[in-house]
């Protein structure tokens, strides 16, 4: 059951949240008890417990908090662009480095991932964050159609291709530095994506 909160607690609970992103990006969410967010947020366990009845409860409002945050962040950057080619190409930020909210969220993104596989909450928890991604992306991608920029084709499956190649590309440039540098991911992930919609019968794309 969804409880209650004073102003001061809902802010006493988004510090909790923020102290688990954290500690669960920092040590993986396997190796992360409730003892340690407490001892981060500067509580005891029982006050923990105030807030976050469970470590699933906690651990599941830090992943939807941090997927919320990224996308929140990614619809403000997608909208400061007026070209709907540029809309799709305006992620740079997610392979920067020197990034807090990438640092931080790269191994919370992985460790969804890890949990998704045997457990329905998280894979419920990234549907739902593909889903959000593919509906903006669609919406650039539809609004490209309407002006005659690209080609007629359906906007969610090509939404959902764009949402992919990103997917792949900051898969590959965070889990192998070595193999797969910054200016390769930012590079070629913009070729890959003007190529599909070239691809489709775009040709008058600038590329």
């Amino acid at each position: 059951m969804k409880r209650n909160f004073t102003e001061k607690e809902s802010v006493k609970r988004a510090f909790i949240i923020d102290c688990a992103l954290r500690t669960i990006s920092e040590n993986g969410s396997f190796n992360v008890t409730m003892d340690d967010i407490a001892k981060s947020a500067g509580l005891s366990k029982g006050g923990l417990n105030h807030y976050f009845s469970s470590k699933d409860e906690l651990f599941e409002a830090t992943f939807q908090e941090y997927f919320d945050r990224i996308f929140a962040r990614s619809q403000e950057r997608i909208n400061s662009f007026s070209d709907p080619l540029d809309k799709l190409l305006s992620f740079d930020w997610l392979f920067n480095w020197e990034d807090q909210d990438v640092n931080i969220g790269y191994p919370l993104l992985f460790d969804c991932h890890a949990l998704a596989v045997r457990n329905a909450t998280y894979r419920r928890i990234f549907h739902e964050w593909v889903e959000r991604w593919v509906n903006m992306l669609r919406v650039a991608v539809s609004e490209g159609i309407e002006k005659g920029i690209f080609p007629k084709v359906d906007p969610e499956d090509t939404a959902r291709c764009i949402s992919a190649i990103y997917h792949g590309f900051a898969t590959r440039w965070y889990l192998d530095k070595e193999g797969h540098s910054t200016k390769w991911a930012i590079e070629y992930y913009r070729r890959t994506i003007t190529g599909l919609i070239k691809g489709m019968g775009g040709e008058d794309i600038a590329g």
